[in-house]
């Protein structure tokens, strides 16, 4: 057995953020490479009946495909997955639109086994303001009243999404780390979903978190990007954040035809274009193009020069240390 391999089927490998077209095939092929656990997105754009039909989805896969998957709901259930060969799957959001105007309905969500939550989706909530607004109005009083509640029952804040005013303001109210699940930096490509090293570095220094992402269309390659390009990225934020505070946000969509990112484009789904260009599918990076190609990464890592140690850390073992402290609540 290779040194590579031998290392990846070892190691807890945890991915912060996934948001493909679920399926029995997505999930095989998470199982093919080696997933322990991986943040699933269940809530968008929909409203508080909307994410109760999509979670009431997922418990009817978790019966169904109960061979390949189990449900997370804390640290240790990410331990049990690994000894019985099966993907954790954590819910997650990628914006508080399903608690409408009740902040009290985070703990209702986190006991549904909701442990993730993006403050906003690209625009403007309740909340504060996303990444595409125009005006960043910062976290609004409701913001923090659901950042307070979000500490207290134990769901980790997001802020991949979000615009920089709310940004900062959602790292300096939390009581708890949180976390860019899923995001790159403008140093290698200007982009609005990108994040600056000042950025990076603030959510670290206060015990944060950046998951890297490899979503093609935030990295300057495009569709040429390539895994050991990737790993140029990895190095760049562990050089901001520091080698304690990084691990896996892919954005994997793998799936997902073109009208899912038609309305991902539209505000609430449904409104005005807010990226502008033909919509397509973007491929994922050589050599990473599946969610059954994570060993080529973890290969990739090691023939970078990097140490066991390293690759286990940034493959899932500091998402793990992440979820034990941030989901014991305050």
């Amino acid at each position: 057995m290779s040194e590579s391999k031998e290392l990846h089927d070892h190691a807890v490998i945890i991915d912060g953020l996934v948001i493909s077209r679920w399926s029995r095939a997505v999930f095989e092929a998470m199982h093919r490479g080696g997933l322990t656990a991986v943040n699933c997105t269940c809530s968008v754009w929909e409203g508080f009946r909307g994410t109760m039909e999509n979670i009431a989805e997922w418990q009817g896969w978790f019966r169904e495909h109960d061979d390949l998957i189990t449900q997370v709901h804390s640290a240790d259930d990410i331990e049990r997955a690994k000894r019985e060969g099966r993907v954790g799957i954590v819910l997650g959001w990628q914006n508080t639109s399903a608690l409408e105007d009740r902040a009290d309905f985070v703990e209702i969500f986190a006991a549904l086994g909701v442990r993730v939550m993006q403050l906003t989706y690209n625009t403007q909530n309740l909340v504060g303001s996303g990444c595409w607004e125009s005006r960043d109005g910062g976290l609004s009083d409701f913001g923090r009243d659901v950042i307070d509640e979000m500490n207290r029952v134990g769901v980790l804040v997001d802020l991949s999404h979000v615009g920089a005013k709310t940004t900062e303001d959602a790292i300096r109210h939390s009581a708890m780390p949180v976390a860019f699940t899923h995001c790159c930096p403008i140093a290698f490509l200007d982009h609005p979903r990108n994040k600056t090293d000042d950025e990076m570095r603030l959510i670290a220094e206060r015990g944060g978190f950046v998951g890297v992402a490899t979503y093609t269309p935030f990295l300057p390659w495009h569709d040429d990007t390539t895994v050991e390009q990737c790993v140029e990225v990895f190095e760049h934020v562990i050089d901001v954040a520091g080698e304690d505070h990084v691990g896996l946000g892919t954005d994997f969509t793998e799936g997902q035809d073109v009208g899912f990112f038609e309305w991902l484009g539209r505000d609430k789904g449904i409104g005005r274009n807010l990226i502008p260009g033909v919509r397509r599918i973007p491929p994922g990076p050589k050599g990473l193009e599946t969610l059954a190609d994570y060993p080529n990464l973890t290969d990739a890592m090691l023939r970078r020069g990097w140490s066991a140690a390293r690759v286990e850390k940034i493959m899932g073992g500091n998402w793990h240390r992440l979820f034990r402290e941030v989901w014991a609540g305050t």
